[in-house]
């Protein structure tokens, strides 16, 4: 059986760990943030503690046997409810929240690891973890940006023409990939995706339709 200060030790490291990476989460104002990713991995914690040494007194005795292991493998499957509930479906097949899930998942692991005293590992696992959280994104969202889609959107009148549409649709420099549109009694809501394409080209699309007095508000990811 563990000592007290051994039980504690674990729980302390574990929490820790979690927060670490919770505070990354929290920056972004995810709804999974430092207490979050605190309370996963100090449970994931406890839970491997007591998966290893909790049935210490009923070990040895006649008709019993025991996997360590089969408790704490329900963490890993159970963490994906708390998983599920960060990923967010946005309009146009935008999915958000699949990080946060997998950094949720990684760290019910890592409070596995402490609870079983892999103190390394879950040290270890937790830098990486911070390398491809925080130090990885400035990389990824410049290599990756020649290849990511435009979204626009375009709120005008209900009364207002949709030429702009047509004319989107005949400009060859832009290609787009979807449409959708929404209706209700104050005004329409455009909603287009393109191909990656040079921004220049798209503002002085966007310009143009500022100076549409139909047009209520034109928005786009840069």
């Amino acid at each position: 059986m563990l000592e007290t200060s051994e039980i504690l030790i674990r729980l302390l490291l574990a929490s820790a760990f979690g927060g670490l990476i919770g505070i990354e989460r929290e920056r972004k104002d995810w709804a999974a943030g430092l207490r979050t990713h605190m309370m996963v991995s100090v449970g994931s914690c406890l839970i491997m503690i007591v998966s290893s040494f909790g049935f210490a007194d009923i070990l040895g005795s006649e008709n019993v046997s025991l996997d360590p292991s089969r408790v704490a493998s329900q963490v890993i499957s159970g963490i994906g409810f708390i998983g599920a509930g960060t990923i967010l479906f946005l309009k146009q097949g935008a999915i958000r929240g699949l990080t946060t899930a997998s950094g949720l998942w990684t760290v019910a692991a890592i409070g596995l690891a402490t609870g079983g005293g892999l103190y390394f590992a879950a040290g270890a696992t937790t830098v990486i973890a911070l390398i491809i959280l925080w130090a990885l994104k400035p990389l990824e969202q410049v290599y990756f940006r020649k290849y990511k889609p435009i979204l626009l959107r375009v709120t005008t009148r209900p009364e207002a023409e949709s030429d702009f549409i047509k004319k989107l649709l005949d400009n060859s420099d832009l290609k787009i990939q979807s449409f959708n549109l929404e209706r209700n009694d104050t005004e329409l809501v455009y909603d287009l995706k393109f191909e990656h394409t040079d921004l220049s080209k798209l503002e002085l699309v966007i310009k143009e339709l500022l100076n549409d007095t139909s047009v209520k508000e034109v928005t786009w990811n840069r």
